[in-house]
């Protein structure tokens, strides 16, 4: 196992190109389940959980292959295959949007529950419910999902759905529903659809394929199913959350830094989120440019769905709202457990406390460096930040969790100057 290592207090100077978006990635390599046709899907990051996606599509029954310009092609060899297995699924939440695919093109599956970060109750009972509404018969049984499609009816059939629930709309419940939808027979209707760039993103790669689909990028959905789905090409969109996750880097350290190949209509909300803490952006066609006079100022944010502020930035800049000038207060509407990292930045110095829902972030001076670990993606990439900025000597332990968003993440900030590096762990008996 790896850990990174940080000696802190070099402010970030230089170009950092944004890889392809890995929560748009992911359900769109499912999607290829949907047609026995070639698909060649460009710009896909090389993480852990795309790793882990394409096991899982060798698992069902897909030849993929990947090339050296990150690009994925992927072809149907055997679509008897319809277990998605544990050893795999657990390793990501995404992993559930095998499910939908599987049930309108193949008829069953039988799909592990879904691991990823633990970070609070992340329940698929809006996936369930949804492709319920669609006519599939699901049970869960010994830890998987069992579902099929009436064999008197031969196909899903298409309905309205409201896939609400109590923090929101569901992405990968949108995402499920609407790829089993494609294939159903008759129109069906999502309200209260997840309206992210991903969303839209996948969408549009069903598009190509030949879907039927309205209201992309709206609460309202409708989907017109299809008989069959060709092959298509497509390009996955920029990841916006490791686009935020660069601002605030170079926020942090006070440094000059350049995001390259971004779109900053996705990043709205954190861009806000910036320009109230003092820090200076300068927008030109795919580049973001972020400078700061050195001090940061207090400000108050909640977590909401898209286009509010994101939750996967709230840990990135909480760590930044550590060294403001007063009293921030951090709200998480979406995930309200999803505070796992205050303990360890609070190892570092920063004076956080958690009330309900809310994190109290009482600004300080300085962070030093400490070992801390990494509870989930977003949290790792929060210590990350911490130690570029903090006093003395930052590790970071279980740096397998930021491996599953970010795209060699120690290499890409050294290239901006940080003093950050990779080790192995001591084996202790």
């Amino acid at each position: 196992m790896d850990k990174i290592v940080i000696e802190g207090g070099v402010p970030l100077k230089g170009t950092v190109e944004i890889r392809g978006a890995k929560n748009a990635a992911l359900p769109i390599l499912f999607s290829t389940i949907l047609t026995d046709r070639p698909c060649k899907i460009e710009n896909v990051p090389r993480l852990r959980d795309v790793d882990s996606a394409l096991l899982i599509l060798r698992e069902l029954g897909m030849h993929c292959e990947r090339s050296l310009d990150d690009t994925v092609h992927i072809q149907l060899e055997d679509d008897d295959c319809v277990t998605a297995p544990y050893d795999h699924v657990r390793k990501m939440r995404a992993s559930v949007c095998a499910l939908g695919p599987l049930l309108a093109r193949r008829g069953k599956a039988r799909v592990s529950l879904p691991g990823g970060c633990v970070f609070g109750v992340r329940p698929i009972d809006l996936h369930l419910k949804g492709l319920r509404a669609l006519g599939a018969k699901i049970d869960i049984q010994h830890g998987y999902i069992e579902a099929s499609v009436d064999p008197a009816k031969g196909r899903l059939q298409g309905s309205r759905i409201y896939l609400g629930g109590p923090y929101g709309s569901s992405v990968l419940g949108t995402a499920n529903v609407m790829m089993a939808a494609t294939l159903a027979e008759g129109t069906t209707v999502i309200e209260s659809a997840a309206c992210e760039p991903e969303i839209v993103d996948l969408a549009n790669f069903l598009v190509s394929m030949g879907a039927r689909i309205e209201g992309i990028g709206t609460p309202s959905v409708v989907i017109h199913g299809v008989d069959a789905l060709d092959g298509a090409e497509h390009s996955v969109i920029p990841d916006r959350i490791e686009a935020g996750t660069f601002l605030i880097a170079g926020a942090i350290t006070r440094g000059e830094v350049i995001v390259k190949g971004a779109d900053y209509t996705h990043l709205g909300a954190l861009i806000d989120g910036l320009h109230r803490a003092g820090v200076y952006l300068n927008v030109e066609d795919d580049l973001i440019r972020v400078t700061t006079n050195g001090s940061f100022r207090p400000v108050d944010v909640a977590t909401l769905p898209y286009p509010g502020f994101p939750t996967d930035l709230q840990a990135q800049f909480m760590a930044l709202l550590s060294l403001a000038d007063g009293i921030s207060v951090i709200t998480e509407k979406v995930y309200p457990d999803r505070f796992i990292h205050i303990s360890e930045l609070c190892r570092m110095g920063a004076n956080i406390r958690k009330e309900g829902p809310s994190a109290i972030v009482i600004g300080t001076d300085k962070l030093s460096g400490a070992p801390v670990m990494a509870s989930d993606l977003r949290a790792s990439a929060s210590l990350v930040l911490a130690g570029l900025v903090a006093q003395g000597t930052t590790e970071v332990h279980r740096i397998y969790h930021v491996d599953r968003g970010y795209e060699r993440i120690e290499e890409r900030l050294r290239n901006l100057g940080a003093k950050i590096w990779r080790e192995k762990e001591e084996v202790t008996s």
